[in-house]
């Protein structure tokens, strides 16, 4: 579950917080990292890092860290 305060303050969405998703298919993760990126700004663009198959980071239009992950 993720929520905002009501109240008014002094902070934003940072990196340092991000919503990781693993995919099942190479499929899945181009789509999402596209609708995702729509308006956002890409992190680290979709490649293959060594760690993983392929693997996207981004933050979304409203600033939210994604963090997208197809596994080996």
């Amino acid at each position: 579950m993720c929520f905002d305060s009501s109240v008014k303050h002094q902070f934003a969405f940072t990196p340092s917080f991000s919503i990781f998703l693993t995919c099942s298919t190479e499929e899945e993760l181009d789509i999402l990292y596209e609708k995702l990126s729509e308006g956002g700004k890409a992190l680290m663009p979709l490649n293959d890092y060594g760690f993983s198959r392929k693997f996207g980071w981004l933050n979304d239009r409203f600033g939210v860290s994604w963090q997208l992950n197809l596994p080996r």
